[in-house]
C-alpha cells in the first residue's frame, strides 16, 4: 500500500522517519511529504492554502498507480481531509493523528500569531500542558531547531471542499490529547468541533495517550498504531467504530 504522510505545523517530511521505517518494514511504500510551502520566505507562500498544499499531494498521487492511505497529524489533517475531497476514488483510508477532518470554512487556527508573513513555531507557553506531555527539553530543542514556518492562509484561512463522497472515505483517528469517551460524547452532541468528522460513514478510534506529537513523544507506538490502521488491525479493545 502507497501510504501519504502529511506532518503538522512547524514539521517536515523527516518527522515521519520512525513510521516509514515501520511502514517499509510492514510491506508498505511511505511517501513523507513536506508541505508546500513550509519554511519558505513571506512574500513566496503569503498566496498558499490548505487547497493549493492538498492539489500538491493529488499531484503526487496521480503520479502513482493503486490506491492510497494519507495519514495528516495536527494540522496536517485539514490537508489529508482535503485530499480525499479531491481524490475520494483513490485514497483508500485517511488517518488522522491527533486530529481530525477540517470541514467547509473552518480554519485550522486563527489564533497563531504571524510574524514577518509567516507562522512561526510559537513559545511554548502557547500550548496547553496536556500538549506537551512527554516532549523533554532535548526533544523541544530539537523541534525548535528544525521548526519551519508555516504559510500564513494555512493556519488561519478556510477549507475549500467539494465532493461528498469524501464521507465514504473511510477513517481512523488516533487520538492522543482527547480520551475516545470525550470524542464519542461531542460527536453525540454534534459539536461544531467534530460535525465533519460525524458524517463520514466509517469512523474508527484507537486512543494513544500521551502530548499532540506522538512522533516525537512516542514514535515507535505511533509507528505501530499508523501500520495497524493501514492493515486494519487495530486492536479490538482499543478502536471501535463510531456509530452513525
Amino acid at each position: 500500500m502507497n501510504v501519504v504522510l502529511i506532518p503538522g505545523f512547524w514539521l517536515d517530511a523527516s518527522s515521519w522517519a520512525p513510521v516509514s521505517a515501520a511502514l517499509e518494514a510492514a510491506g508498505h511504500t511511505p511517501h513523507p511529504v513536506t508541505p508546500l510551502g513550509a519554511g519558505g520566505a513571506a512574500d513566496e507562500v503569503a498566496g498558499i492554502t490548505i487547497a493549493d498544499q492538498a492539489r500538491a499531494v493529488a499531484d503526487l498521487i496521480d503520479g502513482m498507480d493503486g490506491p492510497f492511505v494519507v495519514v495528516g497529524h495536527s494540522g496536517g489533517g485539514a490537508v489529508a481531509h482535503a485530499v480525499a475531497d479531491l481524490r475520494p476514488d483513490r485514497v483508500e483510508q485517511v488517518v488522522y493523528v491527533d486530529s481530525g477532518p477540517l470541514g467547509e470554512g473552518g480554519v485550522v487556527n486563527d489564533e497563531l500569531p504571524v510574524v514577518d508573513g509567516v507562522v512561526p513555531l510559537p513559545d511554548w507557553g502557547v500550548f496547553e500542558e496536556e500538549e506537551l506531555e512527554g516532549l523533554t527539553d532535548e526533544i523541544r530543542a530539537d523541534f525548535r531547531a528544525r521548526a519551519l514556518s508555516v504559510p500564513p492562509l494555512v493556519a488561519n484561512g478556510p477549507q475549500r471542499l467539494h465532493d461528498e463522497r469524501r464521507y465514504e472515505v473511510p477513517v481512523t483517528i488516533i487520538t492522543s490529547t482527547m480520551p475516545e469517551a470525550v470524542l464519542r460524547d461531542l460527536i453525540a452532541k454534534d459539536h461544531p468541533y467534530v460535525r465533519e468528522l460525524g458524517r463520514i460513514r466509517d469512523v474508527t478510534i484507537v486512543e494513544l495517550p500521551t502530548g499532540h506529537w506522538p512522533q516525537l513523544s512516542r514514535p515507535d507506538d505511533l509507528a505501530a498504531a499508523v501500520v495497524a490502521a493501514v492493515q486494519g488491525e487495530a486492536d479490538a479493545e482499543e478502536a471501535m467504530a463510531v456509530p452513525t
